[in-house]
This record gives structure tokens, sequence and C-alpha cells, in this order.
């Protein structure tokens, strides 16, 4: 198969042949129709997140056919439709995993990162942790629903039942989250960079009541807010629009020092929390609501030798989320 290959962080990635992959017990061979590209990709690959498996096929956001079953797979056949999301395997013995917290087992492994992901012809994923794609998305439309989906959906449920939220860096994954909550009734403030006029047009197309500056107030006191940026000075800020007893999530994966800002921002029962990883009910439970409310995804298609290119794309949010089509 042909896969683009990081063999180290801070260099590009490598077009090669490499050997098919064979499915281990529990596993399937998925012919990777499409993958897209995450802001989580930019972290392995820059060396925010340290130790990955090297060398490495990035890629975590995968739609795909099941081609080869392994041994004592259950509920997986060959012809199935999948998507396979971030978490790849967890232990489902330890407290975290009994509880319904596998997102944050200690033992779990992470596609694209810990195993080999999606920029390829070929990935291999355990058939417990695939998800079905629901049939009104096309391959394409599907991948950012495997990621930037549940993870901001996770982000979305943890901020509450508030009827206004406040979302601070509107990508991807803030598309996604303000449609389930216009879908739900809900008021939403969208809070971009300063002076993108463009992402602030976009929010108001897809429903948002006001959207400025990350540095402005917000209009009105926010119910809750979600932090989707990685730029902890955000934090503080959302704070000063936050209303007594209301919540900011921070959803991402790698942020950069929340700086130091006085007590009387917190006071007032306020909270901030942050939210690790996604577990397969959160994609189960997004994909589902996703196609219920029509949730529609941007996307850039790039062919699968232009993963270099499609990855430049993504870092400067250029044309939504940079999908790779072998």
């Amino acid at each position: 198969m042909r896969a683009a290959i990081m063999d180290a962080p801070v260099r590009p990635l490598e077009m090669r042949d490499m050997h098919d992959p064979w499915p281990g017990p529990g596993e399937v061979r998925i012919r990777v129709a499409a993958c897209a590209i995450c802001r989580t990709d930019l972290h392995v690959l820059d060396g925010d997140l340290s130790e990955p498996k090297l060398p490495l096929v990035l890629g975590h956001q995968i739609v795909g056919v099941v081609e080869t079953v392994g041994d004592a797979v259950e509920g997986r056949a060959v012809g199935d439709r999948v998507g396979v999301p971030w978490l790849g395997w967890a232990c489902g013995e330890c407290d975290y995993c009994r509880s319904g917290r596998e997102n944050l087992c200690v033992r779990a492994v992470f596609t694209g990162y810990q195993r080999d992901g999606g920029y390829a012809e070929l990935a291999v994923a355990d058939g417990r942790f695939c998800l079905e794609v629901p049939e009104t998305y096309d391959d394409v439309e599907a991948t950012p629903l495997l990621c930037a989906g549940p993870i901001g959906y996770r982000a979305y449920r943890m901020a509450g039942e508030a009827s206004s939220i406040g979302l601070y860096g509107f990508g991807n994954a803030a598309r996604l989250v303000a449609q389930i909550a216009r879908h739900e009734g809900r008021t939403v403030f969208a809070f971009t960079r300063p002076g993108d006029s463009e992402t602030q047009r976009q929010a108001l197309e897809l429903g948002c009541a006001w959207a400025g500056d990350s540095t402005e107030s917000s209009p009105e006191p926010l119910g809750a807010a979600v932090v989707f940026a990685p730029a902890g000075e955000l934090v503080p800020a959302a704070l000063r629009s936050l209303a007594p007893g209301s919540t900011v999530v921070c959803a991402e994966i790698h942020m950069t020092d929340i700086p130091s800002f006085p007590y009387e921002l917190l006071w007032g029962e306020r909270v901030i929390r942050s939210v690790a990883n996604l577990t397969r009910r959160d994609g189960h439970e997004f994909l589902s609501l996703a196609a219920a409310a029509g949730v529609t995804t941007q996307v850039t298609t790039y062919p699968l030798d232009r993963s270099n290119d499609a990855l430049d794309a993504a870092r400067v949010g250029l044309g939504g989320t940079s999908v790779l089509v072998p």
C-alpha cells in the first residue's frame, strides 16, 4: 500500500510503499476512502504531543470499508462502512473503563499517534472501536464527524444545559457544535481571531446570534463557554463573559499555559474544566444526533500524495476541514 509516513516530528511526511497491514485478533482491515486532518495531527507532527509511534501514519478521522476481518471480531463484517476515531483501544478493565470513562483509560491507545492511522490506502483498527457512519453522509463529508464532532459534542455536554453558549475559536469542531446547539434551541456566540471577518460571517450564516473578536466581551453574560482554540489566554477572556454558576470547558488536547487572573473572575461558583479524548458513546450519540439535526461539514479534498499541502492548509484554517483521499 501507499502511505504518507512521519519519520520524526517537525519534518515533512514522505510518501512510501509499505507492506499491506494484516489484522490481528479483534481487528479489521479497512480500505480507506477518506481521512480528515485534525488539529491534533498538527500537534503530533509539531512535537507538542510527545512519544508518538515512529515511523507513524497519522490520521484519526477515517472512513472506509472493511475488507478483512481478524479472529474473534464481533459485530463487523466484510463490506461494512465504518469510521475510525481518535480512541483506538481501551483496556475495558480499569476503574475508568468500568465506569464509562474509557477516554481516561491509562492504557488507552490512540489512532494516528500510538497506532497507525488513515493517511494511507489501508488501515487496521480494533473492531470494537469502529463507529457506524450515517448513510446520509458520503465518505468525505463524514470524516470531520469522527473527531471534531464527538470531542466537540463531549465538550458541549460538559458545558451543561445553558440557554446561551460562547464558542471561542470557530474552527471545525465549533462549526459542528454550533449547528447542534442551534438545533436544540440555544443561542450561540462565536469568538474568532481578531479581525477574522470571514470566519465571523460564516458563524452568522450557521445561525450564531453574534460573532466577534475573541478579545471582545460577550454582548450578554454567557451561560457556558467552550474554548476550542489552543490558546490559554482565552480562558480568562471567557470567564469575564461568563454568568455566575457557569462553566468554561477547555476542549483542546494541547493548550498553551493559562495566564494568571484575578480570583474575582472565578468567584461566583464559576467552573473551569477540561475534556480529554472521547468515548465510543460520544461517537455513537453524536453521529446519530448529527444526522437527525442535518449537520453539514465544510471540506476540501486533497490526494494522498499532497498530504503536506493538506496539513499546511489545515494549519491556517483554509477551506474548512482538509480531507485526504487515497
